[in-house]
């Protein structure tokens, strides 16, 4: 009896485990669910069995986090939560949001008269 035929029922739930989660799960979740399941095994072997299998978790991608030096100055809130406008160029509002796109950020910032005439 080989090497192969000794692992092929464990690479066989390996793949069933990583297919039913998408490709989200890498070794050390799949080795959890096998040892949830009462198998006893080693991270490494299973680390080893997915890269003969050519499997690999899908990585999320790292969250915006905020610039946390001193905060600037902050400008007054002149608008207090009225909405509306009389006529136009009155009140103006913007706001900005940051978009990844692919490895490049991109920067929105509309600017949008309340006047609504």
């Amino acid at each position: 009896m080989g090497a192969d035929d000794r692992y092929a029922s464990l690479k066989a739930r390996i793949r069933a485990i990583y297919d039913h989660h998408r490709g989200r799960y890498g070794y050390r979740r799949i080795t959890a669910v096998l040892r949830q399941a009462g198998e006893m095994v080693n991270h490494k072997t299973i680390q080893r069995l997915m890269q003969q299998l050519g499997l690999k978790s899908l990585v999320r991608p790292k969250r915006y986090r905020a610039y946390r030096g001193a905060e600037g100055y902050a400008a007054p809130n002149t608008l207090r939560r009225r909405f509306q406008a009389q006529r136009p160029n009155q009140r103006w509002v913007t706001d900005i949001t940051e978009f990844k796109i692919k490895d490049q950020k991109l920067y929105l910032s509309p600017v949008m008269d309340l006047y609504n005439g």
